[in-house]
């Protein structure tokens, strides 16, 4: 039997989104640009748990987007564009991998950055199945 080999889906979701025409202008990655204070358009992906199914061979990642904007309109506009276009991920092929279902786990929701006064944040956490090809 070979090896499992789980892509790396914080840069699944990155790739999908970074693309999306409705993103335009958002700087998308796995982590923050530099100098980023939270005022800038972004949407930063990070893989927050999930589990390997060995009885369903799927892998089901948890991923947070959080969500910024110069104020809480925008980001409030980022995020829900942001959510539609991953929840249209289903059926994609990215490497060795499908993806076979996104599920929203925890809608947009306000949430400020502590650490990042000046921004404006709207965190959300899908989970994908993924199906190793």
């Amino acid at each position: 039997m070979s090896p499992l080999a789980f892509p790396d889906v914080e840069r699944l979701v990155v790739d999908h989104l970074r693309n999306r025409p409705e993103l335009t202008g958002v700087v998308v990655d796995n982590r923050p640009p530099a100098g980023f204070d939270g005022t800038q358009k972004a949407v930063l992906v990070s893989r927050v748990g999930g589990a390997w199914v060995d009885d369903l061979h799927l892998d089901r990642p948890l991923l947070d987007l959080e969500v910024y904007g110069p104020d809480k309109t925008a980001a409030h506009t980022v995020a829900l564009a942001a959510r539609a276009a991953l929840l249209e991920a289903a059926g994609t092929v990215y490497g060795g991998a499908a993806v076979t279902e996104v599920v929203e786990a925890d809608g947009p929701r306000w949430l400020p950055d502590y650490n990042r006064p000046a921004g404006n944040r709207y965190l959300s956490t899908v989970r994908l199945s993924i199906r190793p090809a």
